[in-house]
């Protein structure tokens, strides 16, 4: 498959209206319930919940990242996301006991906690509300689809790609880079180094270009 047939195929699969970002405001929460949560500053590499603690909130972004990290009994930690201004997570929690994993501050930030207790009485008394956040729910499963997805395209290049398809801003062209190219590359599931060396080809190539701000997409090649 040649990068640009890839992006070609990303681009169909996620228009505009159902990629990640365009689904994970709180605006229509109850003012009630926006105007009784709380917010929290976290400063870099602070823990906002530790695995297996009990389950009280789920989080909303405001800025900042967030890394949702599995321990196994093995000893080794994963990262299963990385959440990013404007997005919810923890979802799972208004359905669970205890959270599954521990929560990360990536850099400094401030999120916005809204007790899960709170979360579903609302639900119960307006169904609209359900459905609204099913609907979110459902845009999130489709961008971990194509993240999953991701994962199997064996190509450095084309999983690159892949990626900078799938993040990319308003614009439909950039990727805005939070963090540095060590982040990305633990995100996308590649050594630094073959980020590295993924990135200097597309731009000697023509197909990226890199600024202070992020990654452009620059061309998609139809050969």
């Amino acid at each position: 498959m040649t990068p640009g047939l890839a992006l070609g195929i990303v681009a169909s699969l996620l228009q505009p209206g159902l990629r990640a970002h365009s689904m994970t405001t709180l605006d229509w929460l109850p003012a009630a319930i926006r105007e009784r949560s709380r917010a929290r500053a976290l400063a870099a590499n602070e823990v906002l919940f530790r695995q297996g603690e009990k389950a009280l909130a789920i989080f909303e972004i405001e800025h900042g990242r967030l890394r949702l990290i599995r321990n196994t009994v093995a000893g080794h930690s994963v990262i299963l996301h990385t959440a990013r201004a404007g997005e919810l997570f923890a979802e799972a929690a208004l359905f669970a006991s205890n959270y599954h994993c521990d929560a990360v501050a990536a850099a400094a930030s401030r999120v916005r906690i809204y007790p899960k207790h709170e979360l579903l009485a609302a639900f119960r008394a307006e169904p609209a509300l359900s459905e609204r956040f099913i609907a979110l729910l459902a845009h999130q499963i489709v961008a971990l689809r194509a993240r999953l997805e991701e994962r199997n395209i064996r190509s450095a290049r084309e999983r690159v790609l892949h990626h900078l398809a799938l993040a990319t801003g308003p614009d439909g062209r950039t990727m805005p880079l939070e963090g540095t190219l060590m982040d990305l590359a633990a995100e996308i599931g590649l050594t630094h180094e073959a980020l590295y060396r993924t990135l200097a080809e597309l731009e000697k190539d023509g197909a990226i270009r890199r600024t202070r701000a992020g990654i452009a997409l620059r061309k998609l090649s139809r050969a």
